[in-house]
């Protein structure tokens, strides 16, 4: 399935390129505890910069998480169905949950990225960095997500023999 080999694809490259992000903060908050304890002069930016750059690791990350079944489940009834009727469970559980969370994820996080945008709202910290850019990674994320989920049911529903990872 080629759409769902492009989905994966592009969540697995986004995931593979923000791990430098995670180096990147954890890099800033040794500098500004090593700034702050052995020389006595801590910076006035790192911590908005690094609160700034966790929020984008931690919401872009939501699809990537996805593709490899790493959000918490509760397989408390799914666990005992066959792999058949786990499958159509499943299913239904991104029809009914998952598909309006995300497209309501999408669109209020465009929403909230315009406005902010338009406002050109800044951070109210010792540095003022602006906002909308984290607020439109939101929406970005959210896409990355409700595109990874039409892929997740894709292959439950088109790949009946392939084996999912419960729990």
């Amino acid at each position: 399935m080629p759409i769902v080999r492009l989905i994966d694809g592009i969540n697995e490259v986004v995931g593979r390129i923000l791990s430098v992000v995670a180096l990147l903060f954890a890099a800033i908050i040794i500098y500004d505890v090593f700034m702050r304890y052995v020389l006595g002069q801590p910076t006035r930016w790192a911590f908005d910069v690094t609160k700034q750059l966790y929020g984008f690791y931690f919401i872009m990350l939501g699809g990537y998480a996805l593709r490899h079944q790493a959000h918490v489940r509760v397989d408390l009834l799914t666990a005992r169905m066959g792999p058949g009727l786990r499958r159509w469970v499943e299913v239904a559980g991104y029809a009914i949950f998952f598909f309006p969370f995300a497209w309501i994820f999408a669109t209020r996080s465009w929403d909230f990225a315009m406005t902010s945008w338009r406002q050109g709202e800044l951070t109210y910290g010792a540095v003022q960095l602006p906002v909308y850019p984290l607020k439109m990674a939101m929406f970005v994320a959210a896409c990355f997500l409700l595109i990874q989920g039409i892929s997740e049911v894709l292959k439950l529903v088109l790949n009946p023999a392939e084996p999912r990872h419960v729990g």
